[in-house]
């Protein structure tokens, strides 16, 4: 089967990578082989080092597992000057850190990670110009303090945002704090600027463009066709259902694995469920403590617990190789969200599965946080309110004033308030990143047409959100549906590797599987009653008797006088003979 991808898109348009002279090529590979250990470059990276050489500001799209690292640490060796790499990712950096200290290039790290002690260590060699790589958060680089360290005594030459789709207001995973970016670089002086993304649609590709300032970028695309992963869907017709396939999968599927989930309360209630079960398990969301998600995070990584059950605050740029499995038992919002989250399994190239649990009601869990994403007429109108107050007294007006003022608003809907204000001409930021006004006594009408850039924004989401429901529902080629969401074509209908194409729907409705594939599962076999009194097997736990039984659940009493409730599917009756 042809791998070959193009784009029907202007913007997303799908290169092949240029041919590079012989000289270039040497040279490369033995930079590549002295300094990183590599031999060869993978597809893409060639054209992409060879832009940002040329100073030419790019937007790189390549798929998770392509070396998107390389891109910007290679040509780093060879411009003179500073590169400031802006990350949402603390475990990256650190990680990045290490692997160019190792390979005696100097790299520091500021993040809120740092003991006070690290940071001031950090602060000061980096205001003595001691590093060739910087990597900080957009958070961190938006203080202005730290934004005159970096600038005091270095020249920034190269400036690379990871997660680049972070930056778009239409992408999956927009962060407010990435909205000061253009400010930031016209601050350091407008250096060369690498964005690097896994995915991004045309709208997201423009919209990085638009909100960077940099409406010239060379795009660099090499497409997201990974044909070592094996999509496909098991739909459940309940919560219970939902917990037995996921159960089932696990003990099915060998090697390390994620497990995603879209609340908090659901990644605590599937890693306690398999906890019980007895397997290696780990959980990871954003309501733990920074100490525990690190060593939560380690011990993933490091192969001290197999399975990782997450929100979507774990695992971007996180670099393990080996992931068999990635299932979500929950439905993300957009496939661009499932794709850069699924894309983490199998980064060795090796066949890797990627599974996704389909519950009709998990929509609305996605529906529900649309609507409370982004700000209304009424947040604009009350930071406009009170920058025109700050502003009579002090003139600039920090974000840590604003803050105190607006209680009210999150930090995510103020920063989003105020590049509206931005890009709508009432409001300016110096180098300093402080906010100036520009014109007071804006008309509400005028507010509110800038807050309805948002309200297209909900109706994009929402799209996507039933695209997302299509996937989990169709009978086409995953695979191809996918490619065609992102805007590119393939010359084949039919992948090979996914559900839909191993077992297509007019075989599954066959007599031999009479409603396979509208996701009822008749052919689960029944489990066998369990009595009052019975006795049962539960792993890690051994024998016990069981006190109840409620629906799913199953109260057992064990010999040490402990009493547990654990789900139906891992109780396993014993014989009384």
């Amino acid at each position: 089967m042809a791998s070959h991808v193009h784009s029907s898109g202007s913007s997303h348009t799908v290169r092949q990578p240029t041919e590079p002279s012989i000289a270039s090529r040497r040279q490369w590979q033995q930079i590549l082989h002295e300094t990183f250990g590599i031999e060869h470059l993978r597809p893409g990276q060639e054209e992409v080092i060879e832009s940002v050489l040329n100073g030419r500001n790019t937007l790189a799209i390549m798929p998770t597992g392509a070396g998107k690292s390389l891109c910007y640490q290679l040509p780093a060796l060879k411009i003179p000057g500073v590169t400031v790499v802006v990350s949402p990712l603390i475990a990256l950096m650190k990680e990045q850190s290490m692997r160019l200290e190792e390979t005696g290039l100097g790299a520091a790290e500021v993040n809120s990670a740092l003991s006070a002690r690290e940071e001031r260590s950090a602060l000061q060699r980096i205001g003595n110009a001691d590093y060739e790589f910087v990597f900080t958060t957009p958070e961190r680089l938006s203080d202005p303090e730290f934004l005159e360290t970096v600038r005091q005594k270095n020249h920034v030459s190269l400036f690379v945002i990871d997660e680049a789709h972070c930056i778009s207001r239409w992408g999956h995973d927009f962060r407010p704090a990435y909205l000061h970016l253009d400010a930031i670089i016209e601050a350091l002086g407008h250096p060369t600027v690498l964005a690097l993304t896994a995915t991004a649609t045309d709208a997201v590709v423009e919209d990085i463009k638009q909100q960077l300032g940099l409406l010239d970028m060379h795009v660099i695309n090499t497409g997201i066709y990974r044909p070592n992963l094996q999509y496909r869907v098991i739909a459940a017709t309940d919560e219970a259902e939902k917990l037995a396939r996921m159960y089932d999968l696990v003990r099915e599927i060998e090697g390390s694995g994620i497990v995603y989930a879209a609340t908090v309360k659901a990644v605590e209630e599937v890693h306690k469920s398999l906890q019980q079960a007895g397997e290696s398990v780990i959980f990871y969301h954003g309501q733990l403590s920074a100490k525990v998600r690190t060593q939560n995070q380690d011990m993933f990584m490091s192969g001290a617990r197999r399975i990782m059950v997450a929100t979507n605050a774990f695992g971007m740029g996180i670099d393990k190789s080996d992931i068999r499995f990635v299932i979500h038992f929950q439905m993300p919002a957009s496939l661009e969200a499932y794709y850069q989250e699924s894309g983490r399994a199998g980064r060795d190239r090796d066949p890797a599965q990627c599974i996704l649990l389909y519950f009709a009601r998990d929509k609305q869990v996605q529906q529900f946080f649309l609507a409370r994403r982004y700000p209304g007429a009424a947040d604009l109108d009350a930071v406009y309110s009170v920058l025109q107050k700050l502003h009579v007294d002090s003139g600039v007006v920090s974000l840590p004033q604003l803050h105190e003022e607006l209680e009210d608003i999150s930090e995510g809907r103020l920063q989003v308030s105020l590049k509206l204000l931005k890009d709508g001409g009432l409001v300016a930021q110096d180098e300093q990143l402080g906010y100036r006004l520009l014109r007071r006594n804006a008309k509400p009408r005028e507010l509110a047409k800038l807050s309805d850039t948002y309200r297209d924004k909900r109706e994009r989401d929402q799209a996507a959100l039933e695209r997302m429901v299509f996937y989990a529902q169709t009978g086409f080629c995953r695979w191809k549906v996918m490619l065609e969401y992102f805007g590119e074509h393939v010359d084949w209908q039919h992948c090979g590797n996914c559900d839909n194409c191993r077992q297509p729907p007019e075989q599954s409705l066959s007599a031999e599987h009479p409603r396979r594939h509208s996701f009822i599962f008749n052919n689960i076999p029944k489990e066998p009653s369990l009595d009052i009194g019975s006795t049962v097997s539960v792993p890690r736990f051994g024998e016990g008797h069981v006190v109840s039984v409620a629906g799913d659940k199953v109260t057992i009493n064990f010999p040490d006088g402990s009493t547990k409730t654990f789900l139906r599917a891992y109780v396993t009756p014993k014989s009384n003979s």
